[in-house]
């Protein structure tokens, strides 16, 4: 089966995209020559580029880069044998995600497609710190994929999921269901897929075990395109669930 079948959830067309605003500052017009008031302006523009190229620099070396999966950490994209692949929970909508190890607490938006079948994402100036549940995959704990996804960063610094490539097979994630159940998953690999070769397949298959992969950019960014090159993918399965508090 070709990967253009596989980018199909419910049948619905998936399509990655994760637009990440940017800009470059236009260049500076040089001063028209012709004498000295020409040559002074010439002189100042000088420096104003030498300045604003220090700036850049400065900007530059003051970014903050996202963790990279590491070879160590990619894993596997299941259970091994012998572990408990075959746990599940009744459907139930997810209302936020925590993940100890890399800090994050999040509400989960319930987001689907755009009208040209791309997945949607998070607002990204708006809801920077929000993940979202692809409401046309299972519900987290349903024996399946489910998918949540959430920015990297935007231009103001870092996002909900900054920190998803650093995460290390053996990590729990905790899902909160509407019905007060909190489903846990435990990370098998974290790895990073070229948008250009993601592979649909593996990620988004039905799987006969309760899936769970959490979704973000990495890799290099292209400043011409503003977007990155690079998926970065957590793979993990329910292990445990917590009931409801009383």
């Amino acid at each position: 089966m070709g990967d253009a079948e596989w980018r199909r959830i419910a049948g619905f067309r998936v399509v990655m995209a994760w637009p990440e605003g940017r800009f470059t500052p236009l260049p500076a017009k040089p001063p028209r020559p012709g004498g000295l008031r020409g040559r002074v302006a010439g002189v100042a523009g000088a420096l104003l580029i030498v300045g604003g190229a220090a700036a850049v620099g400065v900007a530059v070396a003051a970014q903050q880069h996202a963790p990279q999966p590491s070879a160590t950490a990619a894993g596997a994209t299941g259970p091994s044998a012998g572990k408990a692949w075959w746990l599940s929970l009744r459907r139930s909508v997810p209302l936020s995600v925590d993940i100890p190890a890399i800090g994050v607490h999040s509400v989960l938006l319930r987001l689907g497609v755009k009208p040209d079948g791309a997945m949607q994402v998070p607002p990204l100036q708006r809801r920077p710190g929000a993940a979202a549940w692809y409401k046309y995959s299972v519900t987290p704990g349903q024996i399946g994929t489910s998918v949540i996804e959430g920015h990297v960063d935007n231009d103001h610094g870092p996002a909900v999921f900054f920190r998803l490539g650093a995460l290390r097979p053996g990590d729990l994630v905790d899902v909160r269901l509407a019905d007060g159940i909190t489903a846990v998953f435990r990370v098998t690999g974290v790895r990073q897929y070229l948008k250009s070769q993601f592979p649909a397949r593996a990620v988004y298959r039905a799987t006969r075990f309760a899936a769970l992969r959490l979704i973000t950019c990495g890799g290099a960014f292209d400043y011409a395109t503003s977007q990155y090159l690079s998926s970065t993918v957590v793979f993990a399965f329910l292990v445990a669930s917590r009931p409801a508090a009383t």
